[in-house]
């Protein structure tokens, strides 16, 4: 019986030794491949980066550019308002011009007329 548990001690002891223990190149073949995907993931990683950062510079450029046009934009308004005054100040004073020179053809006209009759009177005479 003693030499039954020996022997299964010594067997034991064998199979965890020979099978339980990993080599240096199991190991570096379990490794290997998971450390060169980890770097191309890190490679993609760090090109995203490099692009997200591109895109927030461009951004950031926008928003300035957009700034800058909304500016100009309200600068076009007022002018554009300022303008409309003057036309419509323009406008006001053609119409009073014209209305100023209509009446002066119409006295124009009645003292033609009165000339007319009057040289006419006068060559009666």
């Amino acid at each position: 019986m003693k030499k039954t548990i020996w022997l299964l001690l010594s067997l034991f002891v064998v199979t965890v030794f020979t099978f339980g223990c990993a080599t240096k190149e199991y190991v570096k073949e379990q490794v290997d491949p998971l450390a060169d995907r980890i770097s191309k993931l890190e490679a993609k990683v760090a090109s995203i980066e490099a692009k997200v950062a591109s895109i927030d510079a461009k951004i950031a450029n926008i928003e300035k550019q957009d700034s800058t046009f909304s500016s100009q934009l309200d600068q076009a308004k007022k002018e554009i308002a300022e303008a409309r005054a003057q036309i419509k100040d323009c406008c006001t004073k053609v119409e009073t011009a014209a209305e100023r020179a209509e009446a002066a053809a119409k006295r124009a006209e009645t003292s033609a007329e009165k000339a007319m009759k009057a040289f006419e009177l006068h060559q009666k005479k």
